[in-house]
């Protein structure tokens, strides 16, 4: 999964820290060297605690009341704590409440009277984990203060996937030095202290939609909750309905059990509604009503199920042509456009490349476990002029495989896949996008004129060679022999 997670990452200009997860573990690391901290104000009773946790090897440490236990956790990393509840000056619960506002998620059981049962409970709402009953029983208590460290154990690893996940897609992770891919950062920062508010994200394939929906999401404290990523191109029509709302049992043939949809699934989180362009009409129609009254029905039932998510659609299409064509609606189209955000295409931000290519480098250097010096001036000089119709992640894979062809010298022109035929791809992709402009003629308006001025254009592009432009349009060589 996270290699998956890392791959998607890098591939859209992600400034990832590839550093190994570490997770402590019993014995090897100082949160687990079973370091208990026992607390009773009775001298005989701390003395037998303290031969318990001896007995099953633990290192006990003790305190006779309150103040004397928080002096000490102040000093030493103390794993659990093992408190009375009823102590002179700082009482269990007191202590449980200091603790907690101090020193987080240590776990601590308390040790009760009988017929405290109701302070106990109030000592378990203050925080503790779990409490007994005196007398004890020393197995009883053995097996309470290790699931007790199973716990602590996951709470701490917990924490520490949470913080590698917050490093890998937070805002500050996106590798950019480019002003317009910047404006676009600090806007999706704004719109994070608004989850009700449904964003769209425009831009062409591999420059970055995803992550930049990922990095909201995580900004948004959306962590330990879901990520939900649904294709809508990917998913044929008559099951992308299913796929989001879900069904009941018997709701329609092959319908043998309930299923959540992906709506569900992202509760408390987000849904990334990727390739919206590419949702059928009918069903634009019904997430214009979740969209707009924060419910749905599963398909087959009629009760409604609140949306609790942050909702991102993402397209790398012209939605107001759609729209224009009928093929996407209108009213749609404005109520998913509250907060667009465009995602600059990497040719129109190549101050970024080198700093990308860089960073690039040192994950594949890592993932490969080769030395790469670097990408010679010729190289990168080649990379600059090229048109990159695949922005980040097609720039990706250039280097990977620049990267496997070198053998412990600097990346040349000859080591990327696009360098012998530069001008033929960077020609064409220019051809291809509809940003360039054709002029008219004041006077003299005629297919001939008009074509005369494309083959000029063409020309101009391949650098007076006739062959080239020829193969472009897809004519022949003598087109451009007309008088």
């Amino acid at each position: 999964m996270f290699n998956n997670i890392l791959s998607d990452m890098i591939e859209n200009n992600f400034n990832v820290e590839t550093r190994p997860c570490h997770i402590p573990t019993r014995g090897s690391d100082p949160l687990f060297t079973r370091r208990i901290l026992a607390v009773d104000d009775e001298p005989t009773s701390r003395l037998l605690l303290e031969e318990h946790l001896s007995q099953n090897g633990y290192n006990p440490i003790t305190a006779s009341d309150g103040a004397e236990a928080l002096n000490i956790l102040a000093e030493q990393q103390i794993d659990l704590i093992v408190t009375d509840l009823f102590m002179p000056g700082i009482s269990g619960i007191e202590l449980i409440d200091r603790v907690r506002k101090q020193h987080g998620s240590i776990p601590i059981i308390l040790i009760t009277g009988k017929g405290s049962i109701e302070s106990a409970v109030a000592g378990m709402r203050a925080g503790a984990y779990d409490f007994l009953e005196k007398p004890y029983n020393p197995e009883n208590l053995r097996c309470t203060i290790q699931r007790a460290l199973d716990y602590r154990h996951l709470v701490v690893e917990n924490e520490q996937i949470k913080c590698l996940l917050n490093e890998q897609y937070s805002f500050q992770s996106i590798v950019t030095v480019n002003l317009a891919m910047k404006k676009v950062l600090e806007l999706a920062k704004r719109v994070v202290a608004a989850p009700d508010t449904t964003i769209a994200i425009y831009g062409e394939s591999g420059c970055g939609k995803e992550v930049l929906a990922r990095a909201i999401h995580v900004s948004g404290k959306g962590l330990p909750a879901a990520f939900v990523a649904v294709n809508c191109a990917a998913i044929p029509e008559h099951l992308l309905e299913s796929e989001l709302f879900g069904h009941v049992r018997g709701a329609f043939t092959g319908a043998d059990s309930e299923r959540e949809g992906k709506f569900s699934l992202a509760r408390g989180g987000t849904i990334l509604l990727d390739e919206i362009g590419d949702m059928p009409l009918p069903l634009q129609a019904k997430l214009l009503r979740v969209i707009q009254e924060r419910v749905f029905e599963k398909i087959g039932s009629n009760t409604p199920i609140s949306v609790n998510c942050r909702i991102i659609v993402a397209t790398n299409r012209n939605l107001a042509e759609l729209v224009a064509a009928g093929r996407f609606r209108e009213d749609l189209y404005y109520r998913i456009s509250v907060f667009p955000l465009s995602l600059p295409p990497l040719r129109e931000r190549k101050d970024d490349i080198p700093p990308l290519c860089e960073f690039l480098l040192d994950k594949l250097r890592q993932h490969l476990g080769k030395h790469l010096p670097g990408i010679s001036q010729e190289a990168m000089e080649s990379i600059l002029a090229y048109h990159w119709p695949g922005n980040v992640r097609e720039l990706r894979n250039c280097l990977e495989r620049a990267a496997i062809l070198t053998d412990g010298e600097l990346i040349r022109s000859s080591h990327l896949g696009f360098a012998s035929s530069l001008s033929d791809v960077a020609t064409d992709v220019a051809l291809d996008d509809t940003s360039y402009i054709l002029t008219l003629p004041p006077d003299n308006l005629s297919l001939d004129a008009l074509t005369d001025q494309i083959l000029a254009i063409t020309l101009d592009r391949c650098n007076g060679n006739k062959s080239k432009a020829a193969k472009l349009l897809r004519i022949g060589r003598k087109a451009f022999y007309r008088s």
